[in-house]
Formats: structure tokens, sequence, C-alpha cells
């Protein structure tokens, strides 16, 4: 990668989103500094909170348009005609600059079948490139749905998904780059301690082994606000207390049905059995933790592990 390049990505890499030392995201990253540059359009698929329009405007620095203002539409609730106008203004917004921009279209998959229509009416093909009344702008386009399988359900128009997909950048979900939760925890922390002229906090191993532990539905938009309530309250461990009770929720996998393995279900079980057991272990010796572990006929340390493990609350006091 040049040198402007790698500068960019560094800058972004303050945000946090585009962070990472895990193979996903490096491999994201080098697929993101190859296509920015070009005119393809650019299809980003994700699930909430997991950095779609982060993306988006880096795609838009990176570009040669990084001069020109990266125009956004939030594709929910638009009727065909809100969104024939927001594309007109587009354009009006190019002729004046005389120059061509970037169009990020937030959440393609809310619109309705109308509205898919004249968007694809919008867009070159090929053929009638550079027409008048047609979109020249960069494209760009965020989805949390898997719109090939939509478009062969008949949900979304299979050309305008064609137009749209030039390039499909998967992003993933923080649950599977848990390696990066540290480095962007502090990234987080130090933003808004800064913000709030707080020192920034620092977590002990077992917190962060708690934030590795949590599944993240909400993703890193998650895991910010996280960050924000640890510096708001001042007291990382009561900040956390709602992520210790909190159940472990996956959110729908993008590319395919939900599939819950055996071997899943099994572990589920066996982690609810447990709980079970301690909690009556500890109610019956007065939640003295070493002679409940003498009961259970475990380790103090691993009755220590299992508590923190399966989110049960304990005083402190170990007798």
């Amino acid at each position: 990668m040049s040198s402007e390049i790698n500068h960019t990505l560094g800058l972004a890499a303050k945000t946090g989103f585009v962070f990472g030392q895990g193979p996903a995201i490096q491999a994201l990253n080098t697929m993101v500094a190859d296509i920015a540059r070009t005119d393809i359009a650019v299809l980003l698929i994700g699930e909430s909170g997991s950095g779609k329009e982060v993306y988006a405007r880096l795609i838009h620095r990176l570009s040669g348009l990084k001069e020109a203002q990266l125009k956004k539409i939030s594709c929910a609730t638009l009727d065909p005609g809100r969104l024939l106008g927001q594309v007109q203004d587009c354009l009006r917004t190019e002729a004046e600059d005389h120059g061509s921009s970037s169009l990020f279209l937030d959440g393609v998959e809310e619109l309705d079948l109308a509205c898919q229509r004249v968007l694809l009416s919008l867009l070159p093909d090929g053929e009638r490139n550079g027409e008048s009344g047609q979109l020249t702008a960069r494209l760009i386009s965020s989805t949390t749905r898997n719109l090939e399988k939509d478009s062969e359900a008949e949900r979304f128009r299979r050309e305008l998904y064609f137009r749209i997909s030039g390039v499909c950048l998967r992003l993933p979900p923080l649950r599977n780059r848990k390696e990066d939760i540290p480095a962007l925890m502090e990234c987080f922390l130090t933003r808004h301690a800064a913000e709030l002229k707080k020192s920034a906090p620092v977590l002990s191993t077992e917190m962060i082994a708690l934030l590795a532990s949590y599944s993240w539905p909400g993703n890193i938009r998650e895991l910010e606000n996280v960050a924000k309530k640890i510096v708001a309250v001042g007291d990382a461990q009561v900040a956390l207390d709602d992520l210790r009770a909190a159940p472990q929720r996956f959110p729908q996998v993008i590319d395919g049905p939900r599939v819950c393995s055996l071997k899943v279900a099994a572990r589920a079980a066996s982690r609810s059995t447990e709980r079970e057991l301690i909690l009556k272990a500890l109610e019956r010796t007065q939640w003295n933790r070493k002679r409940a572990a003498r009961e259970l006929q475990i380790s103090y340390k691993a009755l220590l592990y299992k508590i923190r493990q399966t989110g049960l609350r304990v005083s402190e006091s170990d007798e």
C-alpha cells in the first residue's frame, strides 16, 4: 500500500472500527485500499453496529473524491418521491461542483420495490453511462441482509443488486474478532476520557476477560457505549455490572439460516445446570464460597472462576 493510503488508514484507525490485528479485519483493510481509488460500486455487508458507515467514509477519503462531500441517503422509511428528490439533489450538487462525488445509500435493504425501481432508473448500466439525469457519483451502499438471497426470493430487484454490488465487503462482527477488543476498548476509553477531561481508566485482567466472554450483539457500537459508561460512571466495576448479568445473545447471521448445533445446545444446557448447582450450594452455605467449593468438590479458585463465568453476584466476604 502507498504511504498516503497507510497514513489515511492510520488516521481512520483512531475511530476504533478499522483498527485490528485479526486476519478478518486485516484482509478487509487490504481490500479497501485496493478498491478505494477505482469507481466500482461497493456494497458493505455487516450487522448493525459493525462500522459500515465508518468504512463508507474511509473509502470516500481514500478515493480521488476526498475533497468532495460524501452524500448520505438513509433508505429507511423513504418513499419513491423522497428518494428521487434526494438523488436529484445529489445530481444538482455534482453539477454545481463540476465534478463527481460519493453517494452512500445507508440501509439499502429498506427500500421497497417501488423505490428500488426509481433508483435503478437513475443508475447507469454501462451502455447508457453518462446520460443526463443519471448518477455519476461513486456508489457505496450498506446492508444488514443477504441481498443475493433476497433477490432470489424477489424481495430485492436482481438487476439493482448487480448494479450496487460491484465489490462486496463483509464486515466481521465483533464476536469474530475478539483479539481486538482490548485495543478497541483502550481507544474508546482514551477518546471519551479526553472529551470529559478525565483520566482514562485502566481495566483489570478480569474485566478484559469479561469483555472477551460477552457476545456483543450490538458489535463495536455497543462496545463504545460501554466505554462511555465506564468513563462517565468513574467505576469500571460498577459500569460492567449489567454486562455480567446480561444473557449471551447472538444476532442472526447474515449469510444463512440460523443453525443451532447439538454441541452448542449441550454447552448452553450444561452452563445453565452448573449455574443452578452453584447457586444452590451458595444458598445452603449462606454464600460462604469456601464451604460451597468443598460441597461441590472443586477448588476454591475453580468456584470463583465459574461464579464470574455464570454472572452470579456474591458478597465480597469469603466467609
